[in-house]
């Protein structure tokens, strides 16, 4: 009892000490200590999952990759009075470069070519050639000079292009009995000038209408020395609509304007107009192995009417690469002066202009085997109407060296195509392609003048190390039939030439090369009354720059 008294009166003194006021200083706030606010940690939840089993199951799925061959088709070369073969500055990665050599028949020869541009925003490149020869034979001598200029703008969408071009081609007409007859160059000099300016514009990016378009004139200004003029316009009007990945559709519209005179006045002048227009809509469909072409061309041949066929077709096996392909075509081929000059550069004056047309039904195959043989065949029946043959001139005052034009109403062609090629990379190349031909249906005409039943070109390229570049090229023709004075039919003498070369690298600046053509020295005709020179050397040097 009397702790509990001890006790309570404790209490109350304590009480009452607090109760009390300290007056001797001023009122405050003491703090003890600072609280800083924390968040309590989170508990993190470990897990642990069980070890995956490994997969030792191993898929093999079939991985092929089709050969990378090159399909083309393979057209003859020409045959010029000097079978001097490309060269091979391309696969030199020549872009600027002077190539200059010397030859056995007085032949001199230049070639060059510079680009300039950024390839950007535009891209000039210029290009010029010239070669002579003089053969064993008197006035046996031609000569051809190229200048070219050709360059491009490039705008956001769209590319303009052009070029500007001259050619002065001179051959004489050596093809008369020099054993009764002497003349002097000037007398049977046949010397052709040309001045081409073309220009264009296409679409480099889809429009907005998703169309595709090249539209495109040319300008040719041709001339026979103080013989004749020509002048070629052809305006070209292609555009194409991609409907869907598969369906596309073609429209192509041209016009061929030509002009041609003659100002020698023998017998008197001549003028003639010879203008075709063509107007081609066609539907394009091209899904996985299956790629068809079907439309027409209405066709204005100085002002008649026809309606051609435009339809083609390829079918390639699933997985495999074959392809078969058919098609039944029409065209006209332009008969101007300066086409047909092309072909034979002994042509007479025309006194007429008549155009082929030419309907084609043909199928054929092609298909490559493993990654470096490719072949492809073909076979065409060609129906001509119209068709011009080149045959001497023999009329009873004529001399004989030149050529005139005999046009076949009706003409039935057969012709079988094949070619073959061996590509390993760069490295090393053989091509050959072979042409069998067959007429039929003549009615004017008794043969098939100055036609070859059958052409066999080929070519090969082997770089045998770094620098040195090895070449050859082969021709060979079954020869046609003739005519002489009397109308005298003979049938004509093939031809064979085969040629050789080398190039090898000096330094990444200079190369030296040698061509050798015709090696077995045949003095063959093309075309009667002009036989080829024979053996003849080129030897020179490329720079680069």
């Amino acid at each position: 009892m009397k702790k509990r008294i001890i006790i309570i009166v404790c209490v109350f003194f304590n009480l009452s000490l607090y109760a009390q006021k300290d007056t001797t200083k001023k009122q405050t706030v003491d703090i003890v200590s600072s609280y800083k606010p924390t968040l309590r940690p989170a508990i993190k939840t470990n897990l642990s999952g069980s070890q995956l089993s490994t997969d030792t199951t191993k898929l093999i799925r079939p991985y092929s990759i089709p050969a990378q061959n090159l399909f083309y088709g393979y057209q003859p070369i020409s045959l010029k009075p000097l079978a001097l073969q490309t060269d091979t500055l391309q696969s030199l990665g020549a872009t600027q470069y002077f190539k200059i050599g010397a030859g056995n028949l007085s032949t001199p020869y230049v070639d060059a070519a510079i680009s300039l541009g950024d390839g950007t925003t535009s891209l000039i490149n210029v290009y010029g050639n010239y070669i002579s020869s003089k053969g064993k034979i008197k006035n046996q001598n031609y000569s051809q000079l190229s200048l070219k200029g050709a360059g491009s703008y490039f705008l956001p969408q769209n590319e303009l292009y052009g070029s500007l071009a001259y050619n002065r081609n001179q051959y004489f007409l050596y093809g008369y009995d020099h054993n009764l007859l002497d003349y002097n160059k000037e007398e049977v000099s046949q010397q052709f000038n040309n001045i081409a300016i073309k220009v264009g514009v296409r679409n480099t990016v889809e429009n907005n209408l998703g169309i595709q378009y090249n539209p495109s004139i040319a300008i040719d200004f041709f001339s026979n020395k103080e013989k004749l003029s020509e002048t070629n316009i052809k305006v070209n009007l292609p555009a194409e609509k991609a409907i869907n990945e598969s369906i596309a559709l073609k429209v192509e519209g041209g016009i061929d304007f030509t002009k041609y005179k003659t100002k020698n006045g023998q017998p008197q002048n001549i003028s003639i107009s010879n203008n075709i227009a063509q107007l081609a809509p066609s539907i394009g469909y091209h899904h996985q192995s299956i790629k068809l072409n079907g439309g027409f061309k209405a066709a204005w041949n100085n002002g008649n009417f026809d309606l051609l066929p435009n339809v083609t077709g390829e079918f390639s096996l699933q997985g495999q690469s074959i392809i078969f392909q058919a098609g039944w075509v029409g065209s006209y081929i332009k008969n101007s002066y300066q086409n047909i000059s092309n072909v034979n550069p002994y042509i007479e004056t025309m006194t007429s202009q008549q155009n082929t047309k030419m309907n084609e039904i043909f199928g054929g195959i092609k298909s490559s085997f493993g990654k470096h043989l490719s072949f492809s065949a073909k076979a065409s029946f060609i129906n001509y109407k119209d068709y011009q043959f080149y045959l001497n001139d023999t009329a009873a005052l004529s001399d004989g060296k030149s050529f005139v034009l005999s046009n076949e109403a009706k003409l039935n062609h057969v012709k079988i195509h094949g070619d073959i090629s061996y590509i390993n990379k760069d490295k090393f190349t053989v091509s050959a392609g072979i042409n069998f031909n067959g007429y039929t249906g003549m009615k004017i005409n008794e043969k098939a003048w100055n036609t070859l039943p059958m052409e066999l070109t080929s070519s090969l390229r082997w770089y045998a190390s770094q620098k040195l570049l090895i070449k050859a090229d082969g021709y060979l023709f079954a020869g046609g039939y003739y005519i002489e004075k009397n109308n005298v039919s003979k049938a004509a003498n093939g031809g064979i030439d085969l040629g050789i070369g080398t190039e090898y690298t000096i330094n990444s600046r200079f190369h030296a090369f040698i061509d050798v053509n015709n090696i077995f020295g045949n003095s063959y005709e093309r075309w009667h009354n002009y036989p080829v020179y024979g053996l003849n050397v080129l030897v020179g040097v490329i720079a680069r720059f």
